[in-house]
């Protein structure tokens, strides 16, 4: 009996296991084709925009309905916000922290990449 060549869209078969039981690494699969439009810069922006504004309103419905006052005390100051600006100025202030965080490691990741590039080549 004799085999016959796969055809150009048939699935092939895995090559056997090699002798310690290992199964053999697969071909990676080829990547999709690409449509024909493209992202620019603009389109980005034009994206970025209308999220933001999108998340504007949001934030404009949250004040809105929580207008009323409430008192905040912290490290002896005491005041007296609406609640919605008092979780604003929180959320404000738990991003600037996670801010800070990111840029601290990507300062301590560039460093380590300028060391390293100084070292000479081991040899």
């Amino acid at each position: 009996m004799t085999e016959q060549p796969a055809s150009a869209g048939a699935a092939t078969t895995l090559p056997p296991q090699s002798a310690n039981g290992t199964s053999p690494q697969l071909p990676p699969a080829p990547s999709p084709p690409k449509s024909g439009r493209t992202r620019t810069r603009i389109s980005g922006l034009r994206t970025g925009l209308i999220a933001g504004f999108a998340g504007l309103i949001v934030v404009m419905i949250f004040i809105i309905q929580n207008a009323h006052a409430v008192n905040i005390s912290f490290l002896g100051a005491h005041l007296r916000l609406s609640l919605a600006v008092a979780l604003f100025l929180a959320a404000i202030a738990g991003a600037l922290l996670m801010a800070a965080a990111g840029t601290a490691r990507i300062t301590e990741l560039r460093r380590i990449m300028r060391r390293d590039r100084r070292k000479p080549p081991a040899s």
